[in-house]
């Protein structure tokens, strides 16, 4: 299992959308894995300027995860411009031992 770094860009002037779809995004978010498809979401947040969000999830690939993260509610709704997600091999401190 790989971890993966995952970084939203905000559309400009989604603000109203992200609002309103925040409940379901967060839903969205917190049933990763739920399916058995190997996900896991290890911590998700917004960064603080509001201009995006970072988030850190398990996954077997980074294909299932590209076709997961299509679902969420932020993406349908066309709240993020840009998204980039990256595998990460952490090496030490808590995540560790998810390399």
């Amino acid at each position: 299992m790989s971890v993966f770094a995952v970084e939203y860009v905000y559309a400009a002037g989604s603000e109203a959308a992200r609002d309103e779809h925040r409940p379901k995004h967060r839903e969205f978010l917190a049933e990763l894995g739920a399916a058995g498809d190997g996900l896991a979401l290890v911590a998700s947040g917004p960064y603080v300027d509001g201009s995006g969000a970072l988030l850190l999830i398990s996954a077997p690939t980074q294909t299932a995860l590209a076709e997961t993260l299509a679902k969420d509610p932020f993406a349908v709704n066309g709240t993020i411009a840009a998204l980039r997600i990256s595998e990460w091999s952490p090496v030490t401190g808590e995540l560790a031992h998810h390399a």
